[in-house]
């Protein structure tokens, strides 16, 4: 490099520092992308350390992508105005609402917000590179006119010890313009580290920051494989309670019809063997049903508007449901489980992610107790500085080693105003204790909940087996008040009773098969070993643990006896 260019040097990084930002800058495409990547790469390796494997994690849409200002209110209003008529059985269901729920797109961006936040503190901890130049014109008051040129590059490292290193050159340039044409320049490189060894050492004080980020990307992962779970197992049991509603729809329809046929047939006996009264009694009980039937009919239509809004699917659309769904889970019947309490709570501690985040707080609440005790210590550390020109103006290859300015020291701060300090550490004790109690009563509450469930899948099962039992003798009921009516051997009262209890029967006995359903992944969640994953997964034992512990009666009954009879209020009660 000759003499000429090398004095030039600083005024053309000032002159060209347009086009370097030009270079070096990144268009927001590439930011986007960056970051999206960065996230990736954190929820794959966190997946894989918490599940052993990994899930096609992504925020996108149909929206992602495109300029904010290309998206018009026209294009929502058309898009909320879609007419389309969909058939979906619960597989497509879920497949709509995993792309389309709102909820669902939130909670995932919650998780990839966690992660990007996590890429922040990352980046405290690694080289930070800087340059820049600063060139200006001056003029003084005795009309001399000068330029000058700063500029500098460096790297600044803070450590997970707490060190902080930095090297840096730096370039100074002053010409005059008139007058004496004198020209000063000066080039420095220099290098500078401090190591705290009290306040602020070491990893867990240094890194706080980091080390919470870290695990709060852990925590939201398991909140959300938590809520994938709970999600699916909504869909399924939004869309059998709609199966219900439509098959207490046929049921009141059913009984509607058969009502207008009994108040036919009683009146035309009325003539000569039907009293008015029970006619008119027909006549009331027709108009009961048909009320029943069209309530039945708006409460579903209502129910079906709220699951096209959990599906993501405008209410323009034409949905239908598939009937097969019932009749498979008729066919299917209850799945038993064998566990007792015990053994259940065992199951959860090992498998609730929810439990895991709690126990994993508690930890931090320690960890924070630490840190904020670090900082009433006092302030001590070393320090290294080292500097040196170079020759000549501006001359980078003939820095003069020999000529190396250095400094090594202590640096000490007395703990003398720590007032602050003391707030936040009195404060990390009561957040600790608190945490303390937070984690007793978040088992309290699983024990609690896991028993309900447990009595809840029992009752469930009786009440099925009693409202099959039910619906049989109904059918028996209304056959043969039928016959007796004909036969002149009965009333009309006989058969609108019976009629009343056979649909009500048909109701319960639906009610309570899709009832036990929902009990049931209700229960598999809550121990947090509901299995989604699976086909159908909602007509399998869909657990990811066996449930057998070789308990005699299922689910450990606390309600029947070994031989088959409820038990009494003295063994109930222990007397």
């Amino acid at each position: 490099m000759n003499s000429a260019l090398r004095n030039s040097w600083p005024l053309f990084i000032v002159a060209s520092s347009p086009f370097l930002m030009l270079l070096t800058g990144c268009s927001t495409t590439a930011h986007k992308q960056r970051a999206d990547d960065s996230v990736l790469k954190i929820v794959t390796e966190v997946e894989a350390q918490i599940f052993g494997e990994t899930s096609d994690f992504s925020i996108e849409t149909t929206y992602t992508g495109r300029d904010p200002d290309d998206i018009l209110v026209e294009e929502i209003f058309e898009d909320r105005d879609s007419k389309s008529r969909k058939i979906i059985g619960i597989d497509e269901a879920l497949d709509l609402a995993v792309s389309q729920n709102r909820q669902y797109q939130s909670e995932k961006e919650t998780l990839y917000l966690k992660a990007l936040t996590l890429t922040g503190e990352r980046y405290e901890f690694s080289p930070k590179f800087f340059a820049g130049s600063t060139g200006s014109r001056n003029r003084d008051s005795d009309g001399e006119r000068t330029e000058s040129a700063d500029s500098q590059a460096g790297v600044g490292y803070l450590l997970t010890t707490g060190a902080n290193v930095s090297v840096n050159i730096a370039n100074d340039v002053l010409r005059y313009l008139i007058g004496d044409p004198r020209r000063s320049a000066a080039s420095t490189l220099s290098f500078s580290v401090f190591q705290p060894l009290l306040r602020g050492a070491g990893k867990e004080a240094a890194a706080e920051r980091l080390t919470q980020a870290e695990r709060n990307v852990i925590y939201a992962i398991r909140d959300f494989t938590h809520f994938q779970s709970e999600f699916s197992a909504a869909i399924v049991m939004d869309y059998f309670r709609l199966l219900q509603q439509k098959d207490t729809i046929i049921n009141e329809y059913n009984n509607y019809q058969s009502r207008i046929e009994a108040t036919r047939y009683l009146r035309a006996r009325s003539v000569d063997r039907e009293k008015a009264l029970d006619v008119n009694q027909a006549e009331q009980a027709e108009l009961s049903a048909r009320n029943r039937y069209i309530n039945a009919i708006v409460r579903y239509k209502n129910s079906l508007d709220q699951f096209k809004i959990t599906l993501g699917l405008p209410q323009t659309v034409d949905l239908q449901l598939k009937d097969e769904e019932m009749a498979l889970l008729q066919d299917k019947g209850l799945i038993l489980y064998s566990i007792d309490t015990l053994s259940a709570f065992e199951v959860s501690v090992n498998n609730r992610l929810p439990l895991l985040n709690s126990i994993d707080e508690f930890e931090d609440a320690k960890r924070k107790v630490r840190v904020a005790a670090n900082r009433l210590k006092m302030d001590l550390g070393i320090f290294a500085t080292a500097s040196i020109d170079s020759e000549g103006p501006t001359n980078y290859d003939e820095f003069d080693f020999d000529q190396v300015r250095s400094s090594v020291g202590i640096q000490l701060d007395l703990p003398i105003d720590r007032l602050r300090e003391r707030n936040t550490y009195r404060a990390s004790l009561i957040r600790f204790e608190a945490e303390l109690r937070d984690l007793g009563l978040t088992l309290d509450d699983l024990r609690s909940l896991i028993d309900e469930n447990l009595r809840e899948l029992e009752r469930l099962h009786q009440n099925f087996l009693i409202q099959t039992n039910a619906v049989e003798l109904a059918e028996k009921q209304v056959a043969g008040a039928r016959l007796s009516i004909e036969s002149g051997n009965a009333i009309y009262r006989d058969l609108e009773e019976a009629q009343d209890d056979l649909i009500a029967a048909q109701n319960a006995q639906t009610a309570a098969l899709v009832d036990y359903l929902e009990s049931r992944l209700r229960f598999l969640f809550e121990l947090g070993i509901l299995k989604t994953d699976t086909n159908r997964f909602w007509l399998t034992d869909a657990s990811r643990v066996s449930l057998n512990s070789g308990i005699a009666n299922p689910l450990g009954s606390s309600t029947i006896s070994e031989d088959g009879e409820v038990i009494t209020p003295q063994q109930l009660f222990g007397q």
